[in-house]
């Protein structure tokens, strides 16, 4: 089965940088883009960024372009997600997610907490 999980959240002070982590198994990962979300509370999830499958091709919400930079690695089915410049506005619940054969899969989210 699909699985997805998610690490390297935790408290960074602003101006701070973290990298998260979604080690990817269950389907082929290299046919599929790979997406990172985030949610804060009270607010709905929304979409961070995003990784085309093998050409690698990138898109970014307007909030985090320039700071933030998504990668992949189809050889270990993992995805990235580099945090650059932080702020407390990033503070949220981060998830990866992958879109396979009309279903949404999600992992369990990881904490972000950008505070001094």
């Amino acid at each position: 089965q699909v699985q997805l999980v998610e690490s390297g959240g935790g408290l960074v002070q602003p101006g701070g940088s973290l990298r998260l982590s979604c080690a990817a198994s269950g389907f082929t990962f290299s046919r599929y883009a790979m997406y990172w979300y985030r949610q804060s509370p009270g607010k709905e999830r929304r979409l961070v960024a995003r990784i085309r499958d093998t050409e690698g091709s990138t898109n970014y919400a307007d909030s985090v372009r320039g700071r933030f930079t998504i990668s992949r690695d189809n050889a270990k089915n993992m995805v990235y997600l580099q945090m650059n410049s932080l702020k407390p506005e990033d503070t949220a619940v981060y998830y990866c997610n992958a879109f396979i054969d009309w279903n949404n899969y999600w992992g369990q989210g990881t904490q972000v907490t950008v505070s001094s």
